[in-house]
């Protein structure tokens, strides 16, 4: 399916690595123009090449700095010319438990939610201009809260509630806004745990990370596997595309059936 983004301007927050440089490749795959944008630089510029992206602008910036934020914004409509889409995969997962000091509290705030609402904030001036759309990214553990998990949870929690509320108050202006929400998908940390896991218990390669999966984190899987940051990629690509035209506001799980 031609997705009808060649040419589109796209800027992807948290697009070096993992499901965000997943995300860019289809993007690019499908002739969109892009903005990659990472913490660190020389990151940000090998994900551009790793991309295939005809034309792509690599760029570091921290959502926790919302000066960083207007400054990269900046850059990226100059680049692009026009913003038709945003996507946003910040937010790095945690495990701290629900005791954690008043300050991590507030770190997990900044990198997840604030993080988010500042760059959808940034982007809102420029997409009401024609239109657009906006994917962010929560986790289907918003639905199944963990102790270990909590604050992370409870941010993404945040996350899509914003999300709704943008979609509800900008759809007069032609924005779409709707919230991703991953379960266990195998980026490089997970990759990394399916080695280390096979070689230290004698559990062939392919079945090491269902295995802790099931019996350690008592995830029920539907599809019996873990995700693949493409899959998520391929999800959040069509979404940023006209061919979801009437979608928004919506909540999407891309979990492979994991109960909760």
């Amino acid at each position: 399916m031609d997705l009808g983004l060649e040419g589109r301007g796209v800027l992807v927050v948290g697009g070096t690595s993992g499901m965000g440089l997943a995300t860019a490749s289809v993007l690019a795959a499908e002739g969109a123009s892009l903005v990659l944008v990472g913490r660190d630089l020389e990151r940000a510029r090998q994900a551009a090449t790793a991309c295939g992206a005809k034309r792509v602008l690599p760029l570091s910036a921290n959502v926790r700095d919302g000066a960083s934020m207007t400054h990269m914004m900046s850059e990226a409509v100059d680049f692009l010319g026009r913003l038709d889409g945003v996507a946003v995969l910040t937010g790095v997962l945690g495990h701290d438990p629900i005791d954690i000091s008043d300050e991590r509290w507030v770190e997990v705030f900044e990198d997840v939610t604030l993080g988010t609402i500042r760059v959808v904030r940034e982007a809102l001036p420029h997409l009401q201009a024609q239109g657009g759309a906006i994917v962010t990214t929560a986790a289907y553990s918003i639905r199944a809260p963990e102790i270990a998990r909590l604050p992370y949870a409870s941010q993404k929690s945040a996350v899509a509630v914003f999300t709704k509320g943008i979609a509800k108050a900008h759809g007069k202006d032609g924005i779409r806004a709707n919230c991703v929400c991953p379960g266990a998908i195998e980026t490089d940390a997970l990759r990394a745990l399916r080695a280390r896991v096979s070689e230290e218990r004698g559990i062939p390669y392919e079945e090491a990370l269902e295995r802790v999966m099931v019996e350690e984190w008592h995830l029920d899987v539907g599809l019996g596997r873990p995700g693949r940051p493409e899959e998520v990629g391929e999800l959040i690509a069509f979404l940023l595309s006209q061919r979801a035209g009437y979608l928004t506001g919506a909540l999407i799980n891309i979990d492979g059936g994991t109960n909760f």
